[in-house]
C-alpha cells in the first residue's frame, strides 16, 4: 500500500465505520452496499464526477452543493446520503472511493466474507469464476467475492489477489523470470 492510500483508508475508515455501524442498527447493510455499488459506479463511469470529487480548485461549499443537487436526482439510501453530506461539510469528498471500499470490506468480513481481484489475459468464463471461487474458498476457508478484470498483456494466466496474498501465474511473470534467469547464464 503506498503512502497515500494508507492516509486515504485512514481517513475513510472512522466514516465506513460508523457508516456501517448505522447500517448494521438499522438492518440495512445490503441497501446501504447496493447504494455505494451504484456510486462507485458513477464514479468509475464518469470522469467529470471522479475528477469534482477530488479537485482542490473547487471549494467545499460549491461540492456541497453540487452534491446536494446529484442527491436529490440520485435516489441513494438516506444512510448514504446524509454520510456523503457529512463528508461533503467536513471537506473529505476526495475519499470517497476509500469510504466505499472500507465498508464493502466491513459487510464482507461480516457475512465472513472475502473479496478476490483476479486479473486475467482473457475475460473468464462463469464456469471458470465459479470454479476459481470453489478452489480459494477450500484454501481460505470463506466465501469469496471475485473482481475480474482483463489485462491482455498478461498473456496467459492469473494473478489473484486476496488481502495480501498474491498469487501470479501469468506467462508474462514467468517470461520475464525466465529471461532474468537467461541473463545470468551469458
Amino acid at each position: 500500500m503506498s503512502a497515500t492510500q494508507s492516509v486515504l483508508t485512514g481517513i475513510a475508515r472512522p466514516y465506513a465505520a460508523a457508516l456501517f455501524e448505522l447500517a448494521s442498527d438499522a438492518k440495512a447493510v445490503e441497501a446501504t452496499e447496493k447504494s455505494l455499488d451504484a456510486l462507485s459506479g458513477l464514479i468509475a463511469s464518469s470522469d467529470d464526477f471522479s475528477r469534482f470529487l477530488k479537485s482542490p480548485a473547487i471549494s467545499t461549499e460549491d461540492k456541497r452543493d453540487a452534491l446536494e443537487a446529484l442527491l436529490q436526482k440520485a435516489g441513494l439510501a438516506d444512510l448514504v446520503a446524509n454520510t456523503l453530506r457529512l463528508v461533503a461539510r467536513n471537506g473529505r469528498l476526495f475519499v470517497l472511493p476509500a469510504i466505499i471500499s472500507a465498508f464493502k470490506g466491513l459487510a464482507a468480513a461480516a457475512r465472513n466474507e472475502v473479496a478476490a481481484d483476479v486479473v486475467s489475459a482473457t475475460r473468464l468464463t462463469a464456469a471458470q469464476e465459479k470454479e476459481l471461487a470453489k478452489v480459494l474458498k477450500a484454501k481460505l476457508g470463506k466465501d469469496v467475492t471475485l473482481r475480474t478484470h482483463v489485462d491482455e498483456s498478461l498473456i496467459g494466466g492469473l494473478v489473484v489477489k486476496v488481502g495480501s496474498q498474491m498469487i501470479d501465474t501469468s506467462l508474462k511473470t514467468k517470461l520475464s523470470a525466465m529471461k532474468i534467469a537467461m541473463k545470468g547464464i551469458s
